[in-house]
């Protein structure tokens, strides 16, 4: 991992250089995803059903075999050992508890003139989430997309999950079915989004689309975004650690692997107010990494964006980790909610020695989909209220639209629109 010192004259410079990541899109990746998205609108199933067989290595003749019912989920679930079983369960439990919290309500007030205003909350009517099929399996993605739209009162969720080779993992279709999906379409890829964004002969349009993906998938989610709504085009996983030194220098190394071990461009950052325990850290992961089946993937996520930054203070810290906005943030400190309010931009804060990021990837509760590449400095995990839409409540009493009509007259006479001044007007009783 770099080591980097804020007393350094260039540290300013190498802390850029270390989070800078290319977000920029790549041509190519956007012309072979505006293809297969055209041609998805324009065939539907039949370019659906292509796309699957030829990118996933599946021999699906109709559409009917890359559909699978709640009854599939059921059995799926059915299936598994009674201790998978109870820890979906229990962890979707955990997260519709939390969302529940974050449901907006409608609510209206009245003007002293009999004016009613407000605001009216509705959810979505059908969403589609996307769930990775490739490297490896993520329940606890079904579980983190799927709660919050059930959470919001959405009527249908679609998911769709690519299977390579056709082999259907189980654990992520049975939380499926505890996380209360519609309906699940076995197909991935560009051509799974460009099918929820504009439907197809099979797969219902959707308002929106949640869930990460690869290259492809988030191109495709920047494509359609317009004709539906999406939550974020996500970048590499990210977690920094703030340590004071008082948890073990083993949980820190692994809190690290945690994320790096996400694939090569994952990045993991430590700081630190002590040398001395930075390079207790560093030992750490030296024995610990030989432990690691994803060894490989974690060395060349640590070696490409890792580091280990040595601050003067925690207040410093804080402000280092305000800049970098993390996706994950661990106060590993003493009286971690005193420091988390010096914290004002970050996807998730777990705060004390015992809170692991993983935790919060599983069954903490509060959802995993999160800001990453610094967007924290203005965007938010997703929740609840991503699948809910706000209506203004307008009500203009007979005495309101005298007060009211006079000011939009003047206003939109201000504009050279004289209908909408005449509107207001003709309501005028002088």
């Amino acid at each position: 991992m770099k080591k980097l010192n804020t007393q350094s004259p260039d540290f300013q410079i190498e802390l850029k250089a270390l989070l800078a990541f290319e977000t920029a899109q790549n041509p190519e990746i956007d012309r072979i995803v505006a293809d297969i998205c055209a041609d998805v609108q324009k065939r539907g199933d039949v370019a659906l059903i292509e796309y699957t067989n030829r990118f996933d290595g599946t021999s699906a003749q109709t559409i009917a075999d890359l559909i699978l019912t709640q009854n599939d989920l059921q059995a799926a679930f059915e299936r598994l050992q009674p201790e998978i079983q109870t820890a979906l369960k229990i962890a979707a439990a955990r997260v519709e508890s939390y969302h529940q919290r974050q449901k907006m309500e409608s609510w209206t007030y009245e003007d002293e003139d009999g004016t009613r205003l407000g605001q009216q909350i509705t959810p979505l009517d059908r969403v589609g989430i996307y769930v990775p099929g490739g490297k490896a399996a993520y329940p606890s993605s079904v579980i983190m997309n799927a709660m919050p739209a059930h959470v919001a009162g959405v009527k249908e969720i679609i998911m769709v999950v690519p299977t390579p080779k056709g082999e259907r993992n189980d654990i992520v279709l049975a939380a499926a079915f505890v996380a209360g999906v519609t309906k699940v379409f076995t197909v991935g890829g560009a051509q799974a989004v460009a099918a929820l964004a504009y439907g197809t002969e099979s797969v219902p349009q959707v308002d929106k689309i949640t869930g990460p993906g690869n290259a492809f998938v988030a191109a495709a989610k920047r494509r359609v975004f317009g004709v539906v709504g999406i939550d974020m085009v996500a970048g590499p996983s990210e977690i920094l650690v703030i340590a004071d030194g008082t948890t073990p220098a083993d949980w820190v190394a692994m809190d690290l692997f945690s994320q790096a071990e996400h694939d090569e461009i994952a990045q993991a950052i430590l700081i630190g107010t002590s040398q001395p325990y930075l390079d207790e850290v560093q030992a750490a992961m030296n024995r610990l990494i030989e432990t690691m089946p994803r060894r490989d993937i974690i060395e060349a996520s640590l070696g490409n964006r890792g580091a280990m930054i040595l601050a003067k203070d925690l207040d410093e810290a804080c402000e280092i980790a305000n800049y970098i906005s993390p996706e994950h943030l661990e106060l590993s400190v003493e009286n971690p909610q005193e420091w988390a309010k010096k914290i004002r931009h970050a996807g998730a804060i777990f705060m004390g020695r015992y809170t692991s990021e993983s935790l919060g990837d599983y069954c903490a509760g509060p959802n995993h989909v999160l800001p990453t590449s610094r967007t924290a400095r203005f965007s938010s995990p997703l929740g609840t209220y991503d699948f809910q839409k706000r209506s203004s409540l307008i009500q203009v009493s007979e005495q309101g639209a005298q007060k009211l009509g006079k000011i939009a007259s003047v206003l939109a006479h201000g504009e050279s629109l004289t209908a909408h001044a005449r509107s207001a007007e003709f309501r005028l009783k002088d």
